[in-house]
């Protein structure tokens, strides 16, 4: 029983093998949950939610702020409403990693924002990508980040910009609505939904209609925190569906035909829990009613009262799926759902890198960034590129790719080859196409380390150091190497066969210097495993950022001669002696 279950027990109660409480102490504090514990907010952060929803800011955005800069925005407005709106203070250039955590935020702030595009189901138009890229040549110094949540990221923004900024996004379709805050993110959708041959179930209609339905909806816009959603049927998993809040995965039921698995409560983070099937089976007609049902037991029953604990995830250890699955179908639909088998494991990558045949006889190109960095002016021309070629639709991954489609045969290969002189690679080496990266320090204000630089250094590293096991084809097929700028895992590090937290590490002469932690052998459905996995921390396995490659360099040769025949990297990993990961 976790802390927050006993935090919620009666005076009287007691868990097993613990002493009876005496009657006379005090009841637990409550948790803030609105339908337990009334709405009076218990903490800062509620009470200025509660007096003004975080939608409302936008006007005073446009007529206040863009109009007077950056000094006349209200304190809770640019801490807090201005998430809302897909906007963050991003760190001032030259303050190191050690001060993260001893400086205020408006010490560690600059005057420019990082701007999240919203892009539900990674969905993208070639004149959208074009709209996007200009903007960032325009406004954003050229930056552009590819999200592991299918969103393209913008630094550089002045306050002043972003009501031209939204009128170019709104007059293509796009918008940053709820691209932050304590609201449902960004809804993940399968990059090849719609379009994959052996495609379970099209995805997109269900997405539209809960981003058309849902998003910007004052009701659902004060969560306790944020709130993710994954939707896919391909047979790839290709969503990373086990660490969002609500999950819904294709498959066909052997008697009801086609719908989708349930998951609920998975989040990384400090505190990493994989999300729960609750064995029901939701037909294409009950999604959107079934989405809607978890996400209110969140506003609902989520706990507000501790920003530490208000995520699905706990309320979903301390309830179990069964009583969460209970209150679902009592309290908020009105019906009992079906009994589902889980989905079959998938056999295939779902970072769906390379060039696939479509269900239309077209083709599509997954090709990966270096850890998802780019520029606006790569995404002006990669615009202008697709076109030439016959494509005008494309699609962001949950793995910091892109997915090129629709493109005709004859034109696959001029393609490739375009692709790769625009820095996206469609044949990358493993270390290319397995590495991923936070934003880091160079923005963040919460990054202790830099990440982007970091991992394209040690990719250039490891193809070159690495190159003999190339050759003789020893290097596994797939191996993923996850760098995170501080603790709370953006970029999935207890997922990763090889996952990095960033942290200042001592030095011999008393100055720290940015370093890792090392996660081994963590892993997702999505990577083709047998079974989704947190990553195995090794007691003092710690490696400045310095010597990553030679730590890479070290473990991976040390895998290739001590693993046995068909064992994966991660069960290496979780199998070996500390000393043999050193």
């Amino acid at each position: 029983m976790t802390d927050t279950a006993l935090a919620g027990a009666s005076p009287d109660q007691a868990a097993p093998g613990r002493t009876k409480r005496p009657t006379s102490r005090p009841a637990a504090k409550p948790h803030g949950q609105w339908k337990v514990d009334g709405t009076a907010p218990l903490n800062a952060n509620e009470t200025w939610k509660q007096e003004d929803n975080g939608l409302n800011v936008r006007e005073r955005i446009e007529s206040v702020y863009s109009k007077h800069g950056f000094d006349s925005i209200e304190g809770t407005d640019l801490h807090g409403r201005f998430r809302w709106w897909g906007l963050y203070t991003q760190r001032k250039p030259g303050i190191d990693g050690g001060k993260t955590a001893t400086l205020e935020p408006h010490e560690l702030e600059d005057k420019y924002f990082m701007l999240r595009v919203r892009i539900d189901g990674g969905a993208l138009t070639t004149e959208q990508l074009r709209v996007i890229g200009q903007i960032s040549v325009d406004f954003a110094r050229d930056s552009a980040d590819l999200t592991d949540r299918q969103n393209i990221q913008l630094h550089w923004i002045r306050v002043e910009d972003v009501p031209e900024i939204w009128r170019r996004l709104e007059s293509v379709d796009l918008s940053t609505t709820e691209a932050c805050g304590d609201v449902p993110r960004v809804i993940l959708g399968s990059p090849v939904a719609g379009i994959a041959k052996d495609e379970i179930i099209d995805p997109t209609p269900l997405i539209h209609e809960l981003a058309e339905r849902f998003i910007g909806d004052p009701e659902l816009a004060n969560l306790p925190r944020k709130f993710k959603t994954a939707i896919t049927g391909h047979p790839s998993q290709d969503v990373v569906h086990e660490i969002n809040d609500v999950a819904l995965v294709g498959l066909v039921h052997p008697e009801l035909g086609i719908g989708y698995d349930l998951w609920v409560g998975g989040a990384l983070s400090t505190n990493p829990m994989l999300g729960k099937r609750l064995g029901a089976f939701v037909r294409p007609d009950q999604a959107a009613d079934v989405w809607l049902g978890v996400t209110s037991i969140f506003r609902d029953y989520g706990y507000r009262r501790m920003r530490t604990k208000a995520r699905l995830k706990f309320l979903l250890a301390d309830w179990g799926p069964v009583k969460f699955r209970q209150v679902l179908e009592d309290e908020y639909l009105g019906y009992k759902l079906d009994d589902g088998p889980a989905a079959p494991k998938p056999s295939t990558p779902g970072d769906h890198i390379g060039v696939h045949e479509q269900k239309d006889g077209k083709f599509f190109i997954g090709a990966t960034p270096l850890a998802g960095r780019l520029s606006g002016g790569q995404l002006v021309k990669l615009a202008d590129t697709l076109e030439a070629r016959g494509s005008q639709r494309l699609r962001t991954t949950p793995h910091q790719k892109l997915v090129v489609l629709d493109v005709p045969k004859d034109q696959v290969e001029p393609l490739v080859a375009e692709l790769d002189a625009l820095g996206l690679s469609a044949r990358p080496s493993v270390f290319r196409r397995g590495t991923i990266a936070c934003t880091g320090i160079e923005y963040c204000k919460l990054a202790i380390v830099e990440t982007k630089v970091t991992a394209a250094t040690a990719v250039a590293e490891l193809e070159r150091r690495l190159a003999d096991l190339v050759e003789s084809k020893q290097l596994p097929q797939a191996l993923s190497l996850h760098i995170n700028g501080c603790p709370n895992s953006c970029a999935r590090i207890q997922t990763a066969d090889i996952g990095l937290k960033g942290m200042m590490l001592p030095t011999p002469d008393g100055d720290p210097t940015p370093g890792f932690q090392v996660h081994l052998g963590g892993g997702l459905a999505s990577d083709s495993r047998e079974e989704a996995g947190l990553g195995r921390t090794v007691r003092g396995l710690k490696v400045t950022a310095e010597d990553l490659p030679d730590y890479v360099e070290r473990v991976v040769r040390k895998f290739v001669a001590d693993h046995t025949e068909g064992q994966t990297f991660a069960e290496w990993a979780f199998a070996a002696d500390e000393g043999d990961l050193q």
